[in-house]
């Protein structure tokens, strides 16, 4: 059992601007560093000395010498200037045994220092490495209290070039992807987000369970109306039970095709990784590039009624990669030295592709899923869906291999339609201050053929819970409501006398239970809030819990492919033990749909293909070490069973992660009711809560 060191937690930053030419390619930062760079606006007594003279020397030196560190293609990890501090801190009382752990933390600081002071960095560098292993002091010293982190998110347009083309893009604080949001277990969170952008805008914090903080969930229309240009909303949440990488993007039409970020939660100071610590941490975002807007291809496709336009290109940190035209110049570079371990915190934020991703002659460790660790495993490849995030350990070789390798990301699918059928790489690079790796040979991984369902259901049976006394698996064992949702595409009827592009002359739809999800004109949540639990006609509660007609799913399809539409919800009582079986169907195809449920993680308790077999199935599924969640793929042709405990009241979206069957109508939602007791009731709204 390995804790986060000072040595062990150099969390690479990989922001990239608008003006990436002009980026410094060195930058590094790191998680406990990045955690502490900051001001406090409240300071424990014992500590106030120590940060009334080195502190603010310290904060000058890392703000003055953060700008250039916002962006660049390459990440190495050995040379490193300092990342923009988050905004102001607030802690709670020091508790006893803080100064011995103080003293103990000085000796690994002075450690940690000389190593940084020895290494090979511009000199410039290097004073930063000196300063924020200072303030990585700070935060040691302060125990495993939680903190109140505050973040200012300015939703703004910035001018971006890739694939030799320029354009406007919808991004936070002027960087794509968006600034890591950094915390521990048990933090507090309050992000304040100012609209600069011409558009309405929500964010939200994929995966943090918001319990009890379901005004601050983010989906518009669903728990909160959007922020509209020129207003703010700050989002005030607490990382209950949470340790690993999530992330937050917009959930508004298609922002998220730009506007995202990770979310990297640290265990509470003292406690260990329950593997072998890594030496460098690095956060590895897939998403996907449009040469296009991508709110106007989406608004095409849905007045037209036929698909939308797919990506140019896949991305890695934001950057194309040498495989595309124009953009060997903008290729995500990773540095690494010989014996050493990284975990790379990957995040899947591309719109509408899950991806097979594989690192040339290396192999990955997987240790974590959606903030959850897991049962170690090793593989050559996974596969990683929209939504979903995975943190796998890459050790490197042991000595200097005298090569170069692709780290290589491209789709999966099943889909009849169109797709992106690329590849994106990033290079993997050893460092060696005697040779350039310019004229070295470079390698590329062998991934699965781009329909390898046999695969992705190898792969995904091997996730497995800890299960452990520290981290226990609490599967509902007994089980209070049950439901059977369809999951898949349909179609709507075109208008009289219209022209539309979908099957057969239809619109492209997609369902729930053959149900096509309608947002309402505002959010859900306020209306149950604000009306004592009546809908007052916005939504119903009458979703069906299982098909109205059913057939042979994943069979010969029906003739009739067109689906109702409807504002509906399943109303739960508190603490409702559900189980849930998500069927795939075969209408216009059969195809893996990543599924999302806010609010909850879920047990992926079994997974099969063909029709799901009520009388059979269930006594296969794994009751006891099933992998945990808040993003699963339903099998193309086949099915998955959840379950969770409906024990935060709220109203939670439920959607498919792909974009384009999200907007045609693929999601519903679970509305849970207060519970009896004072902490199992939803508090009143914030007084800055957006209004329609």
């Amino acid at each position: 059992m390995h804790g986060p060191t000072a040595a062990s937690l150099a969390l690479s930053v990989y922001h990239q601007r608008a003006d990436v030419d002009a980026m410094p390619r060195d930058v590094h930062q790191s998680g406990e560093q990045q955690l502490k760079a900051t001001k406090r606006s409240k300071k424990p007594r014992c500590n106030r000395e120590a940060s009334k003279g080195s502190r603010s020397r310290l904060t000058h030196r890392i703000n003055r010498q953060a700008e250039p560190c916002i962006g660049s293609q390459d990440i190495d990890p050995m040379h490193c200037h300092a990342s923009p501090p988050p905004p102001v801190q607030e802690r709670a009382a020091r508790p006893a045994g803080a100064r011995e752990r103080a003293r103990d933390h000085t000796r690994e600081r002075e450690k940690f220092t000389a190593m940084a002071s020895s290494s090979a960095v511009p000199s410039s560098a290097s004073s930063v490495i000196v300063a924020v292993a200072a303030v990585l002091l700070l935060l040691a010293a302060m125990g495993a209290e939680a903190e109140t982190r505050k973040y200012q998110f300015d939703v703004q347009m910035a001018s971006v070039t890739r694939l030799c083309g320029t354009k406007s893009i919808v991004t936070v604080n002027g960087q794509y992807p968006g600034p890591i949001l950094f915390a521990r277990e048990g933090d507090h969170i309050e992000v304040n987000v100012t609209n600069r952008s011409p558009y309405n805008v929500s964010l939200h914090w994929h995966g943090v369970r918001q319990l009890l903080s379901g005004w601050a969930d983010g989906p518009s229309y669903i728990t909160q109306c959007p922020i509209q240009p020129g207003q703010s909303y700050v989002y005030r949440y607490q990382i209950v039970g949470q340790r690993g990488t999530l992330w937050w993007h917009a959930h508004i039409s298609w922002l998220r095709a730009t506007l995202y970020g990770p979310i990297v939660i640290l265990p509470p100071a003292g406690v260990p990784y329950p593997f072998p610590a890594p030496d460098v941490e690095v956060p590895v975002m897939f998403g996907e590039w449009w040469r296009n807007d991508t709110e106007a291809v989406i608004a095409q496709a849905l007045q037209t009624g036929g698909g939308p336009n797919v990506s140019d290109a896949y991305t890695i940190n934001g950057l194309p990669g040498p495989l595309y035209n124009c953009s060997a110049q903008d290729t995500f570079r990773l540095k690494v030295k010989p014996g050493k371990t990284y975990m790379l915190r990957l995040i899947n934020a591309a719109l509408n592709d899950e991806l097979f991703f594989s690192v040339a002659n290396h192999t990955l460790t997987v240790v974590d899923v959606d903030a959850l660790y897991v049962k170690p495993f090793t593989v050559d490849t996974l596969v990683i869906a929209p939504g979903q995030t995975s943190n796998v350990l890459l050790a490197a070789k042991p000595t200097y291999p005298g090569a170069r390798y692709y780290m290589e990301a491209r789709p999966y699918t099943n889909t009849q339609g169109t797709f992106d059928n690329t590849t994106v790489a990033g290079i993997l690079e050893y460092e060696d201050t005697n040779n350039s790796s310019s004229n070295l040979p470079i390698f590329a991984p062998t991934l699965p053929q781009i329909n390898d369902t046999n695969f992705v259901a190898n792969y995904t049976s091997k996730l497995r819970s800890l299960a452990s006394a520290e981290y226990p698996a609490t599967v509902p064992q007994a089980i209070d409501r049950r439901f059977f949702f369809t999951v898949g595409l349909g179609t709507h009827p075109c208008a009289v006398n219209g022209t539309c592009q979908g099957p057969n002359g239809s619109r492209f739809a997609a369902s729930m239970n053959n149900v096509s999800f309608v947002l309402p004109t505002t959010a859900l949540l306020q209306t149950h809030f604000f009306a004592g639990g009546r809908s007052n006609g916005v939504y119903t509660t009458d979703f069906p819990a299982f098909p109205a007609m059913p057939f042979n799913y994943t069979g010969t399809p029906p003739n009739n492919t067109n689906v109702m539409n409807g504002t509906k919800v399943v109303a739960l009582p508190f603490g409702t033990a559900v189980e849930v079986v998500l069927q795939d169907t075969s209408i216009l195809g059969a195809e893996s749909h990543p599924l999302h449920l806010h609010g909850f993680n879920f047990y992926v308790v079994g997974q099969g293909f063909g029709n799901f077999d009520p009388a059979n199935d269930p006594a296969r599924f794994n009751l006891v070490d099933p992998v945990e969640r808040n993003t699963v793929g339903v099998p193309a042709g086949g099915w998955v069973a959840i379950r969770f405990r409906a024990d935060n009241p709220g109203v939670w979206f439920m959607h498919c992660h792909l974009e384009v069957h999200m907007s045609w109508g693929l999601k519903m939602a679970w509305l849970v009711q207060d519970g009896s007791l004072p902490n199992q009731k939803l508090p009143p709204p914030p007084s800055d809560l957006p209004q329609c």
